[in-house]
Formats: C-alpha cells, sequence, structure tokens
C-alpha cells in the first residue's frame, strides 16, 4: 500500500484520487535549451504525431542534459518507435533494469540520498544522487527535483527514465517521473544510509558517509570556473584504508589529526584513484572515538592490484626486469609539467625546461607486471647521489645516458618492495611510488626456493 509524503518545493502536486496513492510530480520550470526545431519537425514527421507534443518532450530532456540524440531515442522509444518498448513504463525488478530500457517503474528501498549542486546553462542547480535497492540488486539514481525521500523509505518510482553511466543503467527522476511512499519495507540485503569502509568506496558512489582520521590537509588556491578557488586537500584514513580528500568549502575544522564522521561525500576518480569529495552539503561532526589507523599499505599481487582498475597506497614486491627509455636526467616544461623531448613540450612547444630525474622501472611479480614511476628524491637515493652530481657526471662523459646505465646497474634483476598509488588506463599499470626499498631475502635462498618448486 502506498501514502503520502509531503516533498519541497515539488511546484503543484498531482491530484489525488480516492483509493489511489498520491504522488509527487514536479512542476514545470523554465530553461533554456538549445533551438529544437529541426529535430523536433524531423521526429514528428518519422513518427507521425503533433510536433507540438515532440517539441515539448525534446525540450524537456535537454533540460536535463540529456544529450539529444539519446533524447531523440527515448522520444522513438515513447511513440512505440526505435527500440520496440511501449509509451507505458515496464515495472520492473531492479536486477532487470538494463540500458537497453526507456523508461521503468520499480518499487525499492532508498539506500542513500546526497545532494550536490552543479551549474547548468549558467544557473546553479541542486540535484539528489544515490542508490536504490530492492531484493534482487542495487542501482544508482539521479533526481532532478526534490521529492523528499530519505535513506530507508521503500517507495514507488513511476517513469523513471534509463540511461547509462560507467557502463551501468542508472535511473534519471525528473519533471515526468512520479514518487509513491510504500507502507509495506521492501526488504533489501544491503545496509541503508550510506556508511562506508574506506576500502569500499567507488568512483561514482554518492551520498556515503565516512569516518575517518585526518593524516594530511592543507589549503591550496586553484583555478576554479568563478577564479581563484580556496580548496583544502590531503589524506583520510579509517581502519581499512587510505585515501585523498578535497574539500571544495575549505573547512578549518579538518585538521591534520582530527576524528571526524563525515556526512554526504561523493567519490571522484583522481589521477586513477578514488577520491573523496566534501561539498557545501557536507556535514562535520567529531566523531568522538579513536580511529585505529594501520601505518603499512595493504600488499597485493601486482595482478590483483591492476585488476582493481586504480588503488591509493598500495603495495607490491616483484623484481625489476627493466628500467625503461626517459629514467635518469630528464627535462620537464616549466608551464605543465611534462616530459620534454627534444627540448619541446607537446602542450607548449619550445621552452626553456627545468631538470629534473626520474626512474621508470618495470617491476614482475610473476602474476603481472607494472611500471613503477619513481620521482626525484626516490631516484638519487637509488643512483647515490644528487642530481646535481649526476648532471656534472653527464657532462664529463657528454653524454647524459650514463646515469640511466648506472641505475640500471644498481636495480635491474634485484627484488624491490614498491609502496605508492596505481592507476590503470589503455596504455597500462602505473604506480606513482612512495617508497621503494631492496628486500631483505637472501637472494640464494630466493634462488634455492625456486629449485625445489621446479623440481620433481
Amino acid at each position: 500500500m502506498s501514502t503520502a509524503r509531503g516533498r519541497i518545493d515539488a511546484g503543484p502536486p498531482a491530484v489525488a484520487t480516492p483509493g489511489s496513492p498520491t504522488l509527487f510530480s514536479p512542476g514545470g520550470r523554465t530553461v533554456q535549451v538549445m533551438d529544437v526545431d529541426e529535430h523536433a519537425e524531423e521526429l514528428a514527421s518519422a513518427l507521425g504525431v503533433d510536433k507540438a507534443e515532440v517539441t515539448d518532450d525534446l525540450q524537456n530532456l535537454l533540460s536535463y542534459s540529456v544529450p539529444i540524440d539519446e533524447a531523440k531515442q527515448s522520444i522513438r522509444r515513447k511513440h512505440g518507435s526505435g527500440g520496440g518498448t511501449e509509451a507505458t513504463p515496464t515495472t520492473k525488478d531492479v536486477a532487470d533494469v538494463t540500458t537497453e530500457d526507456g523508461n521503468v517503474t520499480v518499487t525499492i528501498r532508498v539506500l542513500s540520498v546526497g545532494r550536490r549542486s552543479i551549474r547548468y546553462q549558467g544557473d546553479e542547480q541542486t540535484i539528489r544522487e544515490g542508490e536504490f535497492a530492492d531484493g534482487t540488486g542495487r542501482i544508482s539514481y539521479t533526481a532532478w527535483e526534490d521529492f523528499g525521500f530519505e535513506p530507508g523509505d521503500s517507495i514507488t518510482v513511476g517513469n523513471a527514465d534509463v540511461r547509462e553511466w560507467d557502463g551501468e543503467p542508472e535511473l534519471n527522476i525528473g519533471q515526468s517521473s512520479t514518487v509513491a511512499i510504500e507502507t509495506t519495507p521492501v526488504e533489501v540485503p544491503y545496509d541503508v544510509g550510506g556508511d562506508t569502509d574506506l576500502v569500499d568506496l567507488r568512483a561514482g558512489d554518492r551520498g556515503r558517509n565516512v569516518e575517518v582520521e585526518l593524516l594530511e590537509s592543507e589549503e591550496q588556491v586553484i583555478d576554479g570556473r568563478d577564479g581563484e578557488t580556496t580548496i583544502r586537500s590531503g589524506v583520510v584514513a579509517d581502519e581499512s584504508g587510505r585515501l585523498p580528500f578535497t574539500d571544495w568549502e575549505a573547512r578549518p575544522e579538518l585538521r591534520e589529526g582530527s576524528e571526524l564522521r563525515v556526512e554526504e561525500v561523493y567519490v571522484r576518480e583522481f589521477r586513477g584513484v578514488p577520491q573523496v569529495n566534501l561539498s557545501e552539503y557536507t556535514s562535520v561532526t567529531p566523531l568522538g572515538r579513536s580511529i585505529d589507523v594501520d601505518d603499512e599499505a595493504t600488499r597485493l599481487p601486482i595482478a590483483e592490484a591492476v585488476g582493481t582498475g586504480g588503488l591509493f597506497d598500495v603495495e607490491v614486491v616483484g623484481n625489476v626486469l627493466e628500467v625503461r627509455d626517459g629514467s635518469g636526467l630528464i627535462e620537464r616544461c616549466p608551464d605543465c609539467g611534462r616530459v620534454l623531448q627534444n627540448g619541446q613540450c607537446r602542450a607548449h612547444g619550445d621552452v626553456d625546461g627545468e631538470d629534473d630525474m626520474r626512474v621508470k622501472a618495470i617491476v614482475d611479480d610473476g602474476t603481472g607486471t607494472v611500471t613503477a614511476m619513481l620521482d626525484r628524491e626516490l631516484t638519487e637515493s637509488i643512483y647515490g647521489d644528487t642530481m646535481e652530481q649526476a648532471m656534472t657526471a653527464a657532462r664529463d662523459a657528454m653524454n647524459k645516458e650514463v646515469v640511466a646505465d648506472e641505475i640500471r646497474q644498481r636495480i635491474v634483476g634485484r627484488e624491490y618492495r614498491v609502496r605508492g598509488n596505481l592507476s590503470v588506463d589503455d596504455y597500462g599499470a602505473n604506480l606513482e611510488a612512495t617508497a621503494f626499498e631492496r628486500t631483505s631475502d637472501d637472494p640464494a635462498a630466493l634462488a634455492t626456493g625456486l629449485l625445489t618448486e621446479v623440481q620433481p
């Protein structure tokens, strides 16, 4: 059974008939959209429907930032063309919703609700994001209006548009959608409320709550969309791991060493790893308990680490197979930090480079490989001298490759423990090293162990 719940700034409510659930349908709003007359003419002609109706539908979809091709396909589905679906939404279990669906009706439990401001055509707009679930699965959603539901509510969402987000279906709830509160709870095998350990956060998560200790925290000024913007960034940790964070409000209470409960955060990918983001809607309160932070990084086989798609503060152990070209003495662009090739930056052209050192080492543990990227400090440690001394050696030899060759002789064929931040993309896996240490295992003992494994 469904009952009514009030909602905030929803516009004129829908009219309820006796015995029926009260539905919450947002009222209209004025938005500026692109000139859609040509697209509407084309669709109306092809579908044999009234152009004014098509124009209204198209403008409605575009007002929610739906791409034009996707909006046109949605209208084709509504009028019975281009996908074979009916105009009436299909009632589905969450597990059965696919990116091929047009509009669906689902009865679900609200797992989380997070708010975030976005800018659309110059105007600030608040959206609600999070996860729904039923007994069959979970699904992300974006609500473009405030329907008044909270975590733990059981609701029926009618006429929710399905779009693809990061390869998975996501529900879009807008002006044409309806929401009814269910009096019978929807039972789900998931935690309600958004409380999450750092290790379980993934890029795209929204409406999450974390309890953390701040390990690093500093203010900085960046060039934001409104000019210079002060933010606070650093590293947070809990019992499960560590992650970088950015507070777009630069709250002063985010001090190093403080232990806090942080509610309504969202997660983005930054340099290949999840990053916790605090918005104007995030609440921060003292935690009132101590967090036992492990100083050691999680150690994983390389294949398992790479398979996650990116990790913050992970450790692998393997043998250095190769020191790649571009190691040793290098020059960087003073504007963007890219490595110069023959004095040229691919973004800024001919520039006066800044001297630097690095190592790009291929590390293999038998399950996979990763490129360990070592900065100047770690490279100087391996080389055994400063960058200035390395430059002197290169000048004396009239060949800067002597520095890279020396590094190769020191580390290739030896086993190292590498700790850092892992990113994975189409070009491979890179581990930005924060530590690069020779293992203490005796080489002879390792060789004996390997022979024992392969001998019958």
